[in-house]
């Protein structure tokens, strides 16, 4: 499928003054988006009989976001960030003092203190460098042993772009028995996911970044399977299948993932990410990939021309559409290319480019123009 990219810009009101290359922060709002949201908080406004068209809302995005990432709508339930998807994971695990979780030294703080904070139940966390930007397969075969419970992984690094082996991965963790958790939010909606292909049990991806939805949205899967085996740390009038009535008190958690649900969640959210989700797979995931593709493609080539050094893998099979390179003084760099609307970030000594579906190939460029050569 090819991208129809003149015609999908207008969909992008940043367009029209900005060339913005920073969609591992956030992206912009695409209009349809900003007009779902103005919609719900309007029908509240206007419609008696909108309490009951929640419970649709909800379906729909269970429905959407399952196809997404193939799994299927019992699986998922809505979460306001990555961070509250994997701390219920993680703290719902029946983990014990002995056992251990591994993770890679480039991991976003997201993935790391939820397991960290398992310290006081005695279990350790495990973190192992990085290689190439990523997580080896060769390393964490060494680094588990019997009393791993827990592999966790970015399945894009939001430093270097690294595309992790998600399917490797898996498939080692089905072999030893291992729980497989992947923070998503750096890959949905600019790769395709498959969470059956790639043997993962928990996934948790915030909305606002590649899936282009409002902030306070995401997604958390849980494989039914385990389900039973989670119990919820935080509970709910939601979390519950509850008795005959709201005074008919029963701790009987609900049998899918909505048992994560507290109470009433970002409605008006969810309608825009709902929007966001089924845009961007109407445009086709798999051809957001190739084109994104092609941008870091032209992008890399033009600053290994100026003289920069790329900080990211460079294999096909492991990149992204986040491209870091270095340059001496990345703050200042960040600075006067915002001062030519051209809006990238910094990040950790790196200068971090991130194109989506809609940039254009001189929009990456204006990097290395505004810039210039290396010195």
């Amino acid at each position: 499928m090819k991208i129809d990219v003149e015609k999908l810009r207008a969909e992008i009101p940043a367009t029209e003054e900005y060339a913005y290359l920073n969609h591992a922060v956030v992206s912009p709002l695409p209009r349809r988006v900003s007009e779902a949201v103005a919609r719900f908080v309007a029908d509240r406004g206007l419609e008696p009989r909108f309490y009951t068209r929640w419970q649709e809302l909800e379906d729909m995005f269970r429905q959407a976001a399952a196809r997404l990432i193939h799994a299927e709508p019992e699986e998922i339930t809505f979460v306001h960030s990555t961070a509250e998807g994997l701390n219920a994971v993680a703290q719902s695990l029946p983990l014990a003092a002995g056992d251990n979780v591994v993770l890679c030294d480039v991991e976003y703080p997201a993935n790391v203190y939820p397991w960290m904070n398992l310290a006081s139940k005695g279990v350790e966390t495990r973190i192992i460098p990085h290689r190439e930007g990523g997580l080896s397969i060769e390393d964490l075969e060494e680094a588990v042993d019997d009393h791993t419970r827990v592999v966790t992984v970015s399945s894009v690094e939001f430093l270097t772009g690294f595309h992790n082996d998600l399917a490797r991965i898996g498939t080692l963790c089905r072999e030893r028995g291992i729980y497989f958790a992947v923070d998503a939010i750096q890959s949905l909606g600019m790769i395709p996911m498959d969470v059956r292909a790639y043997g993962i049990d928990f996934l948790a991806a915030g909305g606002y970044k590649w899936l282009m939805g409002p902030l306070g949205t995401g997604l958390l899967y849980v494989r039914q399977e385990l389900i039973e085996q989670l119990r919820p740390v935080y509970v709910g009038a939601s979390s519950v299948v509850g008795g005959k009535g709201f005074l008919d008190y029963d701790l009987t958690f609900q049998p899918d993932a909505t048992r994560f649900k507290l109470g009433t969640i970002n409605k008006a959210g969810m309608a825009g990410l709902l929007v966001a989700t089924e845009f961007l797979m109407a445009v086709g995931i798999e051809a957001i990939e190739a084109r994104t593709r092609h941008l870091t493609d032209v992008l890399i080539a033009d600053l290994q021309r100026r003289g920069y050094e790329i900080a990211s893998c460079l294999r096909p099979e492991r990149r992204s559409a986040i491209v870091s390179f270095v340059v001496p003084d990345p703050q200042t760099a960040c600075a006067t290319l915002h001062e030519q609307g051209v809006i990238v970030a910094p990040r950790e000594g790196y200068i971090r480019v991130a194109p989506h579906f809609y940039n254009t190939e001189a929009e990456v460029l204006r990097v290395g123009d505004v810039l210039g050569d290396a010195r």
